[in-house]
């Protein structure tokens, strides 16, 4: 079964008087949601700044995995792409297109869901095509698994986002200094021997609160804030809810420390399942190159 994915954005409501009957309105959602192993879920766009509210299924099993109408070669591309954004990529969290397509898929035989002989799996991912390529990277892209950042590059799409939370945790993603989500897209500390990263929405919010220097919180050095208009978020946007789901988990590690790591990542029963992999830290010379 494939359940459709519905993303929500631009809620109205007061803040105010309105706050705790728009919450208790999306716990009400959850609840009837979870008898089908789903959640609605918010999820901030690391890359416009704005809030999404998408529906996405709870269990990584493999009658889950059979909903996916995205064969294995695309969903070995697609994995390839998350890992050169995430683990290998630049701080922007993008890669350019010739650099998606250049990707080599056999490397991604041994984390699949078949062996190397059955069904003819590393064969598949070995002839996997340019053009098959390009048409798994439109599909992924207007599936919103993917996104087209402005300078034409490509990013995570708001889909992974909202699915990829464990994934992220277990791939030791670095985190954001401020929210304490993985920090896909975000700006670097100058100071080279420092690790803390933290997100443009982030800086922005955090920055106009504190008038004087604006310096890293990790090591005091001076932060050189260049945070582009057009993801300015205004602090109103935040979202306040506590989906009922995030009530029964325990409360986030602290910053900067990473979390435990489990062997299986979230997966929704439409989405490209994200098989297990080798874990990779993310360094601080990687995430320049």
């Amino acid at each position: 079964i494939q359940y459709p994915f519905v993303v929500l954005t631009h809620l109205q409501y007061d803040t105010g008087s309105h706050q705790q009957l728009f919450d208790d309105y999306l716990l009400k959602i959850n609840k009837a949601l979870s008898y089908a192993q789903l959640e609605l879920r918010a999820c901030r766009h690391q890359y416009d700044g704005e809030i999404y509210y998408g529906v996405i299924n709870n269990v990584s099993d493999e009658q889950s995995k059979l909903g996916t109408r995205y064969s294995h070669p695309q969903i070995a591309f697609y994995k390839a792409i998350i890992e050169a954004i995430v683990q290998n990529g630049p701080v922007d969290g993008s890669i350019s297109n010739i650099e998606a397509l250049n990707l080599r898929l056999e490397t991604q035989a041994q984390t699949g869901t078949g062996s190397l002989s059955q069904d003819g799996y590393y064969p598949a991912l070995k002839n996997f095509s340019l053009s098959q390529k390009e048409t798994a990277l439109q599909e992924l892209l207007r599936d919103q698994w993917l996104y087209r950042t402005p300078d034409g590059n490509i990013g995570l799409g708001i889909r992974s986002f909202l699915d990829l939370r464990s994934w992220f945790h277990n791939n030791e993603v670095p985190l954001c200094e401020v929210c304490n989500e993985a920090g896909v897209k975000a700006e670097l500390c100058q100071n080279e021997a420092c690790s803390v990263r933290i997100h443009q929405y982030c800086l922005k919010k955090m920055f106009s609160k504190h008038k004087g220097a604006r310096v890293c919180s990790g090591c005091g050095t001076q932060w050189q804030h260049k945070g582009p208009k057009a993801e300015a978020v205004e602090e109103d946007e935040k979202p306040t809810v506590e989906l009922q789901s995030q009530r029964s988990q325990p409360p986030p590690a602290p910053k900067r420390k990473r979390l435990q790591t489990d062997d299986a990542a979230e997966s929704s029963a439409s989405q490209p399942p994200i098989p297990s992999s080798n874990r990779r830290r993310v360094t601080r010379s990687s995430s320049h190159t």
